[in-house]
């Protein structure tokens, strides 16, 4: 792989830059901070976050791929030279090939006009890599042998299953549930069942510190702090992952029932290389507790979550390149 290969991967939650050698060099919230008034962006990145809470009113804060779909194109666009020229700095002399992990339902028209702003960035080739190849590379799978793999990408905004083989996607599903969903969902619970409000920092600690997908033995407590919904005061409960398990329930079963959809067309050649090969699992909702043991269980496949699960995609979309190079 060239040195100076770089990687982009603007997901729902965070983007993040890949370099080889250096690893993942740039990791922020894909967020931006957009002026209405004097309608320019402020802010991007992490230090849009930190002003999330403090906005006035003619302030917005703007995410621009939501369920890992395009919402703002405009601000996609900026994100993207911002990005590149914060991971590239200063030196003109260095022209890197870059890779962009493409949203889901990109359009044609879209394509070309990041292809564009990438060049401009100081690309010398830009590439296109789809986010369930650039996972399974990530993950250290050999997409280009002729075999069948299946990779499942949970990510922020969307979970993305796939069968590969040869270098190509032979089958694929997306769903818009992912992690955000499950923060969703704690959120739902924690009003209905505590009566207590929380955001969604809250509900990802939550989901990191005691969320499961499978029932444990000795369920694991948190306290949670929040307003209550009746009162507006503050207030405390203890959760359980039990209870947590229960409230992610549905947006889990709704990703199992993905991955049995996906198995269930696939021809008997390729079923027979996924039962030996198993599922590799990888994206941020992957790290969830007991989620490959549920995927497994429900699918009766070996299922493995890789030990780079958050970090599969972007490395992959950093190594594309270099690994498409092979394809005769």
């Amino acid at each position: 792989m060239a040195a100076n290969d770089i990687g982009i991967d603007i997901g729902t939650a965070n983007a993040r830059v890949y370099t080889e050698g250096r690893g993942i060099i740039l990791s922020e919230p894909s967020v931006v901070v957009y002026d209405k008034s004097s309608e320019k962006i402020r802010a991007i990145g992490e230090e849009a976050l930190q002003m999330a809470g403090r906005l006035n009113s003619n302030m917005a804060l703007i995410r621009p791929i939501r369920q890992g779909t395009i919402t703002d194109f405009t601000v996609l666009e900026k994100m993207v030279r911002y990005f590149i020229a914060k991971a590239i700095g200063p030196r003109a002399f260095w022209k890197p090939r870059i890779t962009f992990c493409e949203p889901a339902g990109i359009t044609e028209i879209e394509r070309k006009a990041v292809e564009e702003a990438i060049y401009q960035s100081g690309a010398r080739k830009v590439f296109f890599a789809k986010c369930t190849i650039a996972a399974a590379i990530g993950a250290g799978i050999d997409i280009l042998k002729p075999v069948g793999n299946m990779i499942v990408d949970i990510g922020g905004g969307t979970t993305d299953a796939a069968v590969l083989s040869m270098g190509g996607i032979v089958l694929q599903h997306s769903v818009k549930v992912a992690g955000e969903s499950f923060n969703t969902y704690i959120i739902r619970y924690m009003r209905s069942r505590h009566s207590l409000f929380i955001d969604e920092t809250a509900a990802e600690r939550i989901k990191l510190r005691i969320g499961t997908a499978v029932e444990e033995a000795v369920p694991r407590t948190m306290e949670v702090k929040g307003r209550n919904v009746l009162t507006g005061l503050p207030k405390t409960v203890i959760l359980t992952s039990e209870e947590v398990r229960t409230a992610i329930e549905e947006p889990v079963g709704q990703i199992v029932e993905t991955i049995h959809g996906i198995l269930e067309k696939l021809p008997p050649e390729l079923a027979s290389d996924i039962v030996e090969r198993g599922i590799v699992l990888t994206g941020g909702g992957a790290v969830l507790r007991g989620m490959d043991k549920m995927v497994e269980d429900f699918t009766g496949v070996n299922t493995v979550t890789v030990k780079n699960a958050m970090a599969a995609t972007v490395t992959g979309t950093g190594r594309y390149a270099a690994v498409m190079s092979q394809v005769i």
